[in-house]
């Protein structure tokens, strides 16, 4: 069935999966499921223990493995992160729909992750297919109008090439920074993940979990920006 949404919106069963009488359901099953991964069981078979034992629906087990890391990944994450501040001249690069998504989902008033390295997801990601929606230009615009005021003056936005339409999104956002006079460069490129793990005199903005777990620096460009400009977000905190 195609994609015909025009928001990146709630989806109809987030009030009760994530309504706050879940919370402390949602951030025992984190707990142990990086508990589990820090002692080195492999994320399937841990997330069904875990999601047995809490008894939970399919999205809120994608909410806990999203949210959930081990011991080891989350010091690392801990001693590479830096705000948006220490990037100075730059080049930042982005990686484009893990943060696009993220901040459209939030200003769609879609259910956003806070998890427990503190970085800022949202629930689906981008998969297969990515879809121009009516969150997209507001989205850019607020992740220009922080970088502007952090002082960020280059960005490398880094998208994958076998996701449908990333060749739209990228004349989308060569306009969106034409037109503000922002010194953006777009990269289709084969894997992404792979290009940002392994930038080393760079900072990244990125969320995703191979990425972190690899780079020297890196920093929730979704969480900053979803925090200074959309008040009204729907954020789950998950840290544990």
């Amino acid at each position: 069935m195609p994609d015909t949404r025009s928001h990146r919106g709630p989806h109809p069963d987030d009030a009760h999966l994530f309504a706050p009488a879940a919370w402390p359901r949602l951030r025992g099953a984190t707990a142990d499921l990086s508990w589990l991964l820090s002692r080195g069981y492999a994320l399937p078979g841990a997330l069904q223990v875990v999601g047995n034992r809490y008894d939970l629906q399919v999205r809120q087990r994608q909410a806990v493995t999203r949210s959930a890391c081990s011991d080891a990944a989350l010091a690392h994450r801990r001693a590479a992160e830096v705000t948006s501040h220490a990037i100075g001249d730059g080049p930042l690069l982005i990686d484009g729909y893990n943060v696009l998504t993220t901040v459209e989902a939030a200003l769609g008033g879609a259910v956003v992750l806070l998890g427990r390295d503190a970085a800022l997801r949202d629930i689906a990601g981008v998969h297969g297919t990515y879809r121009r929606v009516e969150e997209t230009m507001p989205a850019l615009r607020m992740v220009g109008a922080h970088l502007v005021s952090a002082g960020v003056r280059r960005c490398e936005w880094f998208l994958d090439a076998p996701v449908s339409n990333s060749g739209r999104l990228r004349a989308i956002i060569d306009a969106a920074a034409r037109d503000a006079g922002w010194d953006w460069t777009v990269h289709v490129v084969t894997n992404p993940d792979a290009d940002l793990a392994a930038a080393t005199d760079a900072v990244v903005a990125s969320a995703d979990s191979v990425i972190l777990d690899r780079c020297s620096r890196w920093f929730s460009l979704a969480r900053e920006v979803v925090t200074a400009a959309v008040p009204a977000a729907r954020w789950v905190d998950l840290r544990v």
